[in-house]
């Protein structure tokens, strides 16, 4: 994509626009625009004071097109699969953003919620924040990736299958099991069992087992079903928690019965989920 030697970083920017992209690498740039690096980094600086242009990552530069300028930065969907290329590593978008794009509708999404095998800081992209949940192993659940077409291009998004089980594993990112149990009720029918059942031994069998447990609570028998069978050729399941304390977190123990101890799924729930109609 090459301009004319004279033409500006403002020209360059809108050459990618007219061309459907709007992020690109300062080396990028720099081929594209005769420009020594003092002079792209002056003129990129002075873009990202007026809100033209976004850098989410060193060397990585997001264009604000005119009708994002008040919100300082484009959808993180239209730039997040450059973004990724240009760390270098796999992804998808997921937890409960994944869970709107599924068709979720009951929890508003603050937040732009990707998974990665790295753990990298969030960025604040305008008034949203890209956050990032850390999976040390990627590659057994790439499977139940999906790719989505997006204004720029596409992207990776996890399947209903993996976005349930990744709202139980990072619970307290998607605002506590209240808040996953009311977005399981958007999403339970069209969780197919058997998919199910093949990427869950890739989670933490706790995790199975809470999922399983609030399928079952949900009235979703038919995905539950076929979770619990993967679960139990194991020999042994040991009881678990519904709701696990996050570490950092003081613990005040208190005395008196949990709501319920649910034997088909060894699961002790401290309270019924409430879920938000």
């Amino acid at each position: 994509m090459m301009l004319k030697s004279r033409a500006s970083l403002p020209d360059y920017l809108t050459h990618l626009q007219a061309g459907g992209r709007v992020s690109f690498t300062r080396g990028e740039a720099l081929e594209a625009v005769r420009l020594s690096d003092a002079a792209f980094l002056k003129s990129a600086a002075r873009l990202r004071r007026k809100h033209m242009l976004l850098s989410p990552r060193h060397g990585f530069y997001v264009v604000v097109p005119p009708q994002f300028l008040s919100w300082e930065a484009p959808p993180p969907s239209w730039y997040i699969d450059d973004l990724m290329r240009h760390e270098g590593r796999p992804y998808y978008v997921g937890l409960l953003k994944a869970a709107e794009l599924h068709g979720a509708t009951h929890h508003a999404v603050m937040e732009f919620q990707v998974v990665t095998d790295r753990q990298l800081p969030k960025i604040r992209a305008g008034r949203s924040y890209i956050v990032f949940y850390f999976r040390k192993e990627m590659e057994p659940v790439l499977s139940a990736v999906e790719r989505r077409k997006t204004d720029t291009g596409s992207m990776a998004v996890s399947s209903v299958e993996l976005t349930c089980l990744d709202l139980i594993r990072y619970v307290h990112g998607a605002g506590g099991f209240d808040a996953v149990a009311t977005v399981l009720v958007d999403l339970g029918e069209k969780i197919d069992g058997e998919k199910l059942a093949l990427i869950a031994p890739h989670f933490e069998r706790a995790t199975v087992q809470r999922l399983g447990y609030l399928l079952d609570h949900l009235g979703h028998a038919a995905a539950a079903e076929a979770l619990h069978r993967q679960l139990f050729e194991q020999s042994s399941v040991p009881w678990v928690k519904l709701d696990p304390a996050r570490r950092k977190d003081k613990i005040v123990s208190t005395q008196g019965e949990p709501a319920e101890k649910n034997a088909r799924w060894r699961v002790v729930v401290q309270h019924l989920p409430e879920i938000d109609e």
